[in-house]
């Protein structure tokens, strides 16, 4: 009750970080039923059934990262002494996350069902001329227990990990505490060599699956129908891989910044850039895996019959989608962090100007060391698939 009573009240700006995470919950929901409509209708074809449900994981996991931020950056949760006074500790607190995570993916995953009958026919008749009648399986009963379990991996999987990030936030610290976390010197992040290992063993795995014999079942047109399974592993091997090593390139970002006589505007470009190395790292890195894959995607099929089919489409925009809104709402989150020395340099008289001059110099520096790497393994990961 707390936590409708928390949604109905929120910033604006809430809402529509609580709405975008319901749609990417209806959008991963009718992907879940949908393969198990093709399942349905198809059961000669379970091999073909259990790849689509493997493909499932890549939009669910990204659903579930951007639940994580949304509710690291719910103002009702965040850490305030007062809300310690009242009884709600990080346990409560955490508890009022995964309970207001859940609202809005439950709410997603009802309207990914209305919309699957719907299409399927069970509730109006088939529509669009029974176009979407192959690929959901209309005219097969749809196993109600399956349907049921597969719409509640969202709202289950982003809840249990909403409220663990929320229980593994520190505490609020007091005001000297705060001043001295702030002086302390931010630790290197130790992900990078093993980020580089595994970036690595993607990209073996997928130069690996190219060898493939062709013919095998695969739900995208192209070459990839030669070992999906291995393409699909590269890949979520080359993100995991990103992810780690994401920390350690944006922390190294900070340090070149701050070489060879810094003036005021890169000593605190470089050092911000080092005190959230790990918070903005990891989705950076998410989202240079994801963009990656979907340059070796476009490149990959550019000489098809037929782009992708609607299902490839909706996924790919929901795994882009998702890593970008997370990526900048983790942004936020630091920049919420970042709110008190801020204000500090401003009383203290230094010019609003070299603060923003600082924000862009930061994004430039980001931009201009992912950008070539996005495009380098990209072309790593298309190149054998394609030669």
């Amino acid at each position: 009750m707390l936590a409708l009573r928390l949604t109905r009240g929120s910033h604006p700006l809430v809402l529509v970080r609580r709405l975008l995470l319901a749609s990417a919950s209806a959008g991963v929901g009718f992907l879940l039923l949908c393969t198990l409509g093709y399942a349905s209708g198809h059961p000669a074809h379970a091999s073909d059934s259990v790849m689509r449900l493997l493909w499932c994981a890549v939009p669910l996991a990204a659903t579930v990262q951007l639940a994580v931020a949304v509710a690291r950056t719910d103002p009702s949760t965040r850490p305030r002494p007062g809300l310690f006074a009242a009884g709600l500790g990080p346990v409560r607190l955490s508890v009022l996350a995964a309970a207001s995570t859940a609202v809005s993916t439950t709410l997603g995953s009802v309207v990914a069902l209305l919309l699957f009958l719907h299409l399927r026919g069970d509730l109006t008749g088939l529509p669009f001329d029974g176009g979407a009648a192959e690929f959901l399986g209309a005219g097969t009963p749809l196993p109600l227990a399956a349907a049921l379990t597969l719409l509640a991996l969202v709202p289950l999987a982003s809840a249990v990990a909403g409220g663990l990030a929320l229980r593994s936030r520190p505490a609020a610290p007091s005001e000297a505490q705060a001043a001295e976390e702030e002086l302390a010197p931010a630790p290197v992040p130790k992900g990078l060599p093993w980020g580089v290992a595994l970036t690595a063993a993607g990209l073996a795995v997928e130069a690996y699956a190219g060898r493939g014999t062709p013919g095998s079942a695969f739900p995208l047109p192209g070459r990839l129908d030669s070992t999906p399974a291995s393409v699909l592993a590269g890949w979520v091997l080359t993100a995991i891989g990103l992810a780690m090593a994401g920390p350690g390139l944006t922390y190294l970002c900070g340090r070149l910044l701050q070489v060879v006589r810094p003036g005021a505007v890169r000593l605190l470009a470089g050092r911000v850039l080092m005190d959230e190395a790990c918070r903005i790292g990891r989705p950076l890195g998410v989202v240079c895996a994801v963009v990656s894959g979907a340059i070796a995607a476009t490149a990959l099929y550019s000489d098809g019959p037929r782009p992708f089919g609607p299902l490839t489409t909706l996924g790919a925009v929901l795994v882009l989608g998702c890593s970008t809104a997370t990526l900048l709402t983790t942004a936020l989150e630091a920049k919420q962090a970042r709110a008190r020395t801020a204000e500090s340099l401003l009383r203290l008289g230094a010019p609003a100007a070299v603060l923003r001059s600082a924000a862009a110099l930061r994004a430039l520096v980001l931009l201009a060391v992912f950008a070539p790497l996005t495009w380098v393994i990209a072309e790593l990961a298309a190149l054998p698939l394609t030669g």
